[in-house]
């Protein structure tokens, strides 16, 4: 590929890298908190995953947010990408906590409003109601799942160390299957606007046609990949100090309800599968991997009558809320600097 278009892929590159780093101590945080699997074993398997769901399942997600805006300029895409990574940057360095998806989509939202484009009013609403629904939906799943493996555990009554050997390989697969559906659900968020302007040609690869999508989709996931390897490990460390009270087998269930969610938000396959059986289709839309730990861990301490400390999550709130309107507003500000001051097309 031409330098140029690398230096505009640079912001999605970014977002990606920032993804990486953060959204893997969701997937195997706890795991390499607790000790019970190795770092670098864990990053590896998530990296190598995280490919997979990009490629071979990230389309999905990248389509509604293809529809809520028609980023058709590759200076528009990098402007919209730069707002989204900058704006995580600095609500993180805030403190506040933040989605790269909420950010892409208010960035979306202030290049619709600086280039005169119609916000469609039916995929925003598709969108905000994931927002909601993923935290719910992940609580509930991991109630159900929680009173699934406390029964197993009770009927087999497993031993100390069979338990443990039988945690340890389970926060393995849960780990896997996170990042696979990390991946897929959430490549939309660092690659997904430069998928109608990028001039890239389709590839074959060993018989396979690779579409400009697909390698977008694998660029990006390179991107998170290095994120994971070059900064995650503090932030996995974090994660799982904070979850220390959680046994292993609750720290399980939240990592597989997280990752049932996020897959069922970005599946093209199960949601043909509704469909054919009368069932409404899934939204297929890029959801924070955060909302749906949070939701999950609020379900156990539901279920479990655990203390909440419902003052932490108004401020995870007021970060949801926060972080779409400063990411419309710094990418209008962008776009007008960009088009202005350096002479890009951005519409």
């Amino acid at each position: 590929m031409d330098i140029a278009i690398w230096i505009f892929l640079s912001s999605g590159l970014f977002l990606g890298w920032s993804l990486g780093a953060n959204d893997a101590a969701n997937v195997f945080g706890t795991a390499v908190g607790s000790k019970m699997v190795k770092f670098s074993t864990a990053a590896l398997i998530c990296s190598v995953m995280v490919i997979l769901g990009a490629v071979i399942s990230g389309a999905g997600a990248s389509h509604t947010l293809g529809a809520l805006g028609k980023v058709s300029a590759i200076g528009g895409a990098f402007t919209v990408a730069l707002s989204a990574a900058t704006t995580v940057y600095f609500m993180t360095k805030s403190g506040l906590p933040v989605s790269t998806g909420q950010a892409i989509v208010g960035a979306i939202i202030g290049w619709n409003l600086f280039s005169g484009m119609p916000t469609d009013s039916e995929v925003l609403t598709k969108i905000l109601s994931t927002w909601v629904l993923c935290p719910i939906l992940a609580a509930i799943t991991a109630v159900l799942l929680f009173k699934l493996v406390s029964a197993t555990i009770a009927r087999l009554r497993p031993g100390l160390f069979q338990l443990d050997k039988w945690t340890r390989i389970g926060l393995i697969i849960a780990g896997a299957f996170g990042s696979y559906s990390l991946g897929a659900n959430n490549i939309a968020n660092v690659m997904g606007v430069f998928v109608l302007s990028t001039p890239i040609d389709p590839m074959d690869l060993f018989g396979l046609t690779l579409t400009p999508a697909m390698q977008l989709f694998f660029i990006g996931a390179v991107a998170i990949s290095i994120g994971v390897f070059t900064y995650s490990k503090k932030v996995m460390m974090t994660v799982g100090d904070n979850l220390i009270a959680m046994t292993p087998v609750t720290a399980w269930v939240v990592v597989m309800a997280h990752s049932i969610v996020l897959f069922i938000f970005s599946s093209q396959s199960l949601s043909n599968a509704f469909v054919s059986i009368g069932l409404p289709a899934i939204p297929l839309v890029p959801v924070s991997s955060s909302q749906a730990v949070i939701g999950a861990v609020v379900g156990i301490a539901l279920l479990k009558k655990l203390p909440v400390q419902w003052r932490v999550l108004g401020r995870i709130l007021i970060g949801w809320v926060i972080t779409p309107i400063m990411s419309a507003i710094a990418c209008f500000i962008g776009l007008f600097i960009i088009q202005n001051l350096f002479k890009q097309v951005v519409i």
